[in-house]
């Protein structure tokens, strides 16, 4: 196997890319936007994704990208404090390896890594597959067609990849039963490295401040998965409107300038779940395989892992691209499964749906620090288990740090 090509260049694609490039095996990254992609709300490498990152010989960079988020405040529509929480205290993370980071910084610090030795084409896609026995031929929408040894989808939620080879999302979508919109806001709150949330039942609204950047809102609400095309962002913004219309503390503001942002995004919460992620000489990781929503707050490190593990067994089986799919499968499913199923729990803190379900996770959360204090277990000791639920695999090849 000499050559890769990757759909995404987000946080899985680069991740594999860096670890082919060091097995000696030419990879190209074609990402339908025109640039990597700054912004986003902040996110979180915990457990064996730290590592993968620390073999990477990028735990510095990514260490000084540090949100450094000092609160997590949860409020009343009238604006009225039920909790201030540290994120050790609500998630119990004081014995897990976590790094909570802006998006935008980390797909930088990745995109560093990988640019000198990587050929990426931006502002282009997959159009077509057609595996053969010489390979797998590519179409593009803007250049001419060209042929991989493998190709690997790490191209999302709503994977083009796993379109082309498996078909219809229908199948494999699992919806959560919510949406989610999300934006870019100046900082006109106050806030400083923190982030505060608003739940009435079955809808919340949450601003996160990470330093001298934009103020990221999110809009999330219960409720069937609407009918609206991914395109259609006039519809997705009136929904959001009617939806949130009426409610109080910064609400009302925050629609006004929803409709001013440019980085308006809307989505259903939704997970990924297949019987296999792999055919012939095509694959899929991260997201594309197994997107476990944002509610399980996992979705970058498994996207991390999946991406490590990948490359390693592509290098355990460098004649052999049959046998190093399905080895990559076995070992990450049961690492993928277990922390896909923490959003369930995770949909108890962030977004109860009735008045007893909000009642109750305010009394909780006013009480996690006396629990704390009393060594009783939290939500952190299921998260902890889920994130190092795998143990890595050495890479075969010398690691090569830039």
């Amino acid at each position: 196997m000499t050559s890769v090509l990757i759909s995404g260049a987000s946080v899985a694609g680069p991740v594999l890319a860096f670890w082919l490039r060091r097995a000696g095996v030419d990879v190209t990254v074609v990402e339908k936007a025109d640039r990597v992609r700054g912004g986003g709300y902040p996110i979180d490498l915990r457990g064996v994704a730290v590592d993968v990152v620390e073999r990477m010989g990028l735990l510095e960079p990514i260490e000084a990208a540090r949100t450094g988020t000092r609160a997590l405040t949860f409020v009343s529509e009238r604006d009225r404090t039920i909790a201030s929480l540290t994120t050790e205290t609500l998630l119990g993370e004081q014995s897990i390896r976590a790094i909570e980071l802006p998006r935008g910084d980390l797909t930088e610090v990745l995109w560093e890594a990988t640019r000198h030795d990587v050929e990426y084409v931006f502002d282009d896609r997959i159009t077509a597959l057609d595996d053969r026995d010489d390979g797998v031929h590519v179409s593009f929408r803007r250049g001419g067609p060209r042929v991989f040894d493998l190709v690997i989808g790490a191209d999302g939620l709503h994977s083009g990849v796993r379109g082309l080879t498996f078909g219809p999302e229908a199948p494999f979508r699992r919806d959560l039963d919510a949406c989610y919109a999300a934006f870019s806001v100046p900082n006109v709150f106050g806030l400083d490295r923190e982030a505060v949330m608003m739940n009435v039942p079955g809808r919340s609204a949450t601003l996160y401040a990470v330093r001298d950047q934009p103020v990221t809102a999110l809009f999330s609400f219960a409720g069937p998965t609407p009918t609206l095309d991914h395109r259609d962002t006039e519809g997705q913004l009136r929904l959001v409107e009617h939806v949130f219309g009426g409610l109080g503390w910064r609400v009302p503001d925050l629609l006004v300038r929803m409709r001013r942002a440019e980085d308006f995004y809307f989505d259903t919460v939704s997970q990924i779940r297949m019987p296999s992620w792999t055919r012939g000489r095509v694959g899929l990781v991260g997201d594309a395989a197994f997107a476990p929503s944002f509610r399980s707050g996992q979705g970058t490190s498994i996207a991390t892992v999946g991406a490590y593990v990948l490359a390693a067994e592509i290098a355990a089986h460098p004649d052999d691209v049959r046998a190093a799919l399905p080895a990559y499968e076995a070992r990450v499913r049961g690492f993928a499964t277990a922390n896909q199923d923490l959003a369930t729990s995770g949909a108890r803190i962030t977004s109860p749906a009735t008045p007893l379900q909000l009642w109750t996770r305010n009394a909780l959360l006013r009480s996690l620090p006396a629990l704390e204090r009393l060594g009783v277990p939290s939500q952190g000791g299921a998260i902890g288990r889920a994130a190092n639920a795998l143990t890595l695999p050495e890479m075969p090849v010398p690691a090569l740090v830039p």
